[in-house]
């Protein structure tokens, strides 16, 4: 990968100023004291806004602070509310180079939702890169629970539930591997705020993952065999893998198959069930 190029210092500071100058001290919950000499905010009001020093950011609109980190541009172009367009524009010209893209996260598409509804049998459900829940079809219900919902985590009650242990046979290795997950996860969208609360509200409420969190545990959840005990159905060994869907959303498929013959004819009694409970209702 090639180093940035230098900034285009009169460019960069012609921009930055004229993005300054048209922000308001109340478009940005600011008070309006005194008299300005120009309008729009100061320069400290923006070293403010963006968790920098007053020192720093004058030097960035002189372009006397090297090639800028791209968080700390991403900071600055947060608080002069830059729209897509002008946040890359100020990467380009600030560090030679277009800026990380960022992610916008999109439910689950009506394809995937037709394509989870087309395998009735067999638990699969789609996760964005936080482990919230995006769809589901009916088999995944059956094998987790009607709390099995859109808008859920899978992460999260992992850890916090005290049930999960009982269901999740091979606790410890599944735990860990979500555990690997999110730390990779997290060095991809290290401003995510959801991922973010999400990991430290689990630090906070389990030793467990403090102490993987810890010890920097990295993995990328992707298939395996595992053990669970249902509580009507009993134990089953299932096969799981996870599936990246290739349209940049990050999202991912996950598929829960069976192992055995005993898994395969008790998963699809348990489907069996649900589905007639469903349409009794």
């Amino acid at each position: 990968m090639s180093a940035p190029r230098a900034a285009n210092r009169p460019e960069l500071s012609a921009f930055l100023r004229a993005m300054r100058e048209r922000v308001r001290p109340r478009d940005v919950g600011l008070p309006e004291f005194g008299r300005r000499r120009t309008p729009g905010l100061r320069r400290q009001e923006v070293a403010q806004l963006a968790a920098v020093s007053i020192d720093w950011y004058i030097r960035l609109e002189q372009g006397r602070v090297g090639v800028p980190g791209t968080a700390v541009l991403d900071a600055v172009a947060q608080a002069l509310r830059l729209s897509e367009a002008e946040r890359h524009h100020l990467h380009l010209i600030a560090r030679g180079e277009a800026p990380p893209a960022r992610h916008v996260p999109a439910p689950a598409s009506q394809s995937l939702w037709k394509l989870l509804e087309s395998m009735p049998a067999t638990p699969a459900w789609i996760v964005d890169f936080r482990f919230d829940v995006l769809a589901h079809n009916a088999a995944a219900v059956a094998l987790f629970g009607p709390g099995f919902a859109v808008g859920t985590n899978t992460a999260e009650p992992l850890f916090v539930d005290p049930g999960a242990r009982d269901f999740q046979l091979d606790w410890d290795r599944i735990a860990r591997e979500h555990v690997g997950n999110l730390r990779a996860d997290l060095a991809r969208h290290p401003d995510d705020p959801r991922l973010l609360s999400l990991i430290t509200g689990l630090r906070r409420a389990s030793s467990d993952f403090a102490a993987w969190w810890d010890d920097h545990t990295v993995q990328r959840r992707t298939n395996g065999t595992k053990r669970v005990l249902h509580p009507a159905a009993g134990v089953m060994t299932l096969n799981y893998d996870v599936l990246a869907v290739q349209d940049g959303s990050e999202q991912r498929l996950c598929v829960v198959t069976p192992a055995d013959a005993h898994a395969e004819e008790t998963l699809r009694s348990l489907v069996f069930q649900q589905a007639k409970l469903r349409a009794v209702n």
